[in-house]
């Protein structure tokens, strides 16, 4: 008889996410899992297979936490809005976990629930094949472009820097070959990402509503 396990999945999943979001993606291995949890590294290939195991703990438990209550209602359109916004909401919340939910093919329970709940809310809306294919691309790839654009590019802020650095920054550049990056800044340093996301989602869902399905 098997000895019983030491650890759920769930206290490892909320480790390695302790462990990325304090101290990024590449701090992560069994070793540093372990030293986080007081036990030796060997432990975990009991829990997972290998390095590929610990990423799929990460995408999992942050998928998870897109909880969103209150779908199916008898409106797609609200559906659409309030999946996304968790999505979006979880996604931020774990930024170093965002490249590994765009570049891993995942097969866990949370990710296929959010998935179909989405794709049911577009049929919902008059989607069948194909445009219910493009519908969830449209939307899922709204929703993590959005959430990467705050890791990368140039008004993006990199690990301790604040919204001032960022802008001071790119102000810096030469105007007559960058004025519309130096605008941008100007207004990025006094806007909230939350209504920017709520802005481009009205944009989003208006585009299908204006394109229902052949």
């Amino acid at each position: 008889m098997p000895a019983p396990r030491r650890f759920s999945r769930a206290r490892l999943q909320e480790a390695a996410l302790a462990l990325v979001d304090a101290e990024g993606l590449d701090a992560l291995s069994m070793r540093s899992l372990a030293a986080a949890l007081g036990t030796g590294a060997m432990t975990f290939y009991n829990y997972v297979e290998g390095r590929e195991g610990l990423e799929a703990l990460l995408v999992e438990a942050v998928m998870a936490e897109a909880v969103c209550e209150g779908v199916p209602s008898d409106d797609w359109r609200a559906d659409v809005r309030a999946l996304a916004r968790a999505t979006w909401r979880s996604v931020r919340a774990h930024p170093d976990v965002i490249p590994l939910i765009l570049t891993r093919r995942t097969f866990d329970e949370p990710t296929l629930l959010q998935g179909e709940a989405l794709l049911d809310a577009l049929a919902r809306g008059g989607r069948t094949g194909r445009d219910l294919l493009v519908g969830l691309r449209v939307v899922t790839g709204y929703v993590m472009g959005f959430a990467q654009a705050e890791l990368a590019g140039p008004l993006s802020a990199g690990r301790g820097e604040s919204v001032a650095e960022i802008t001071d920054r790119v102000r810096a550049l030469p105007p007559e070959r960058f004025p519309r990056l130096i605008d941008a800044a100007a207004a990025a340093s006094g806007s909230d990402p939350g209504a920017e996301f709520e802005a481009g989602l009205d944009v989003v869902i208006a585009g299908l509503d204006a394109a229902p399905s052949a």
